[in-house]
Formats: C-alpha cells, sequence, structure tokens
C-alpha cells in the first residue's frame, strides 16, 4: 500500500507527521509489517526525534543553523550555488546530513515507536513550502 502525505510547512523546523501516519497504518489492517517513508524534496529531511519537550525541536533547529549557515554567511563563502537564495545550498547540505527516507516497524497494527519518539519533516528552507512523504506499507 502507498500512500503520499502532503505537508506545509512555514519556515524552518520539525514538523510533525507521526498522528497522520498512525491514522493510515491502523486503517490498512496491517499486522505486522514496515512503513517505509521517503521525502521527495532535496532541502527537506526525516528524522525521528523526542516528541515530548519542544526545546528539542528548537535546539536541534537552532544547531544545524550554526553547523551549516546560510551562504551569505562569510565561513560560507567557498559555496557556488547561490542564485536560489542564501537557504538553499545549506538546505541541500542539511538533507545530505539527515535521513531522506526511514523505516519504521509495524506491531499488532501501529507503529513500533519508542514511548517519546515522533516521526518529523525537518525543513530547511526559510519560505513555506508543501512537502511531498511517500509511505509505503508492506506485511500482513
Amino acid at each position: 500500500m502507498q500512500q503520499v502525505f502532503t505537508i506545509t510547512t512555514r519556515g524552518p523546523g520539525l514538523y510533525e507527521i507521526t498522528r497522520e501516519l498512525s491514522a493510515w497504518v491502523r486503517g490498512q489492517g496491517i499486522e505486522t509489517g514496515l512503513l517505509t517513508l521517503f521525502i521527495r524534496h532535496t532541502s527537506a529531511s526525516l528524522t525521528i526525534q523526542e516528541n515530548a519537550d519542544p526545546e528539542v525541536r528548537t535546539d536541534l533547529r537552532n544547531f544545524f543553523a550554526r553547523l551549516v549557515p546560510p551562504s551569505s554567511d562569510p565561513s560560507m563563502r567557498y559555496l557556488t550555488h547561490t542564485y536560489e537564495g542564501p537557504d538553499d545550498m545549506p538546505a541541500h547540505i542539511k538533507a545530505a546530513l539527515l535521513p531522506v527516507s526511514l523505516g519504521i516497524p509495524v506491531m499488532d497494527g501501529a507503529l513500533c515507536l519508542g514511548t517519546w519518539q515522533g516521526v518529523y519533516v525537518f525543513e530547511h528552507r526559510e519560505a513555506a513550502h508543501r512537502r511531498e512523504v511517500v509511505a509505503h506499507l508492506t506485511g500482513g
């Protein structure tokens, strides 16, 4: 089974999609299987992170902003792909460092996530975007 989820982002940050994924998986009638996710973009990524304390998302966003600053930052003047804005090439670098696909086991008809784990789209661009995540569910 496959489904495309569209996630609207409002700039850099982590956007949780666990609830939508869980509901879809429950509705498919698969008791044991594997959910594979793939984001169809080169300037956003997927991650599994803590979903209890919002400071985790803030700290992650701030860490990656420091790790890979905009191309307008003097430390990034070596970049040549700059014509799409100062956040574009840094977004590609962040997406290269983080996963663009995830595999999540399905047990007893539910995602086998830990108590504090959530699935997120990690938006790396400054502007709002519509991101597509393809879900592929196998099992029985």
